[in-house]
């Protein structure tokens, strides 16, 4: 399953219109606007090619200038990113070295990012 935000764009002339035409259309859940004429509503596919059909349907609502999907969901990506996430070392292992005295790590910015075992075994020599 997909969902999607878009955006939608008209004039503050036609605003009411469009919102009451987004409100009353199938193919979207509205939930914002501004008195831009911005408005802002979610699609939901089961793929992309879904998504886009629903987003043609909703470009062709009278006075709509343009609607431009802004975010997207896919079950699919968070579930490749979920798998990362539980498998990922939460506390790098040389915060967890009794050898290593915490006093003298010097922190650098993110510790994933470093040889942090090399690091701890060249560090603890020093004192």
């Amino acid at each position: 399953m997909n969902i999607s935000s878009i955006v939608v764009q008209t004039t503050p002339k036609y605003l009411d219109q469009v919102v009451e035409a987004l409100v009353a259309c199938k193919e979207c859940d509205y939930y914002i606007h501004d008195d831009k004429g911005r408005v802002v509503v979610t699609i939901e596919g089961n793929g992309v090619d879904e998504e886009l059909a629903k987003l043609r349907v909703i470009e062709a609502i009278p006075h709509v200038i343009s609607a431009d999907m802004q975010m997207a969901y896919s079950e699919e990506e968070l579930e490749e990113h979920m798998e990362v996430l539980e498998n990922a070392d939460l506390v790098p292992k040389m915060l967890n070295d009794e050898n290593v005295d915490p006093k003298k790590i010097l922190y650098r910015g993110d510790l994933k990012k470093k040889d942090l075992e090399g690091f701890a075994k060249d560090f603890s020599k020093v004192d």
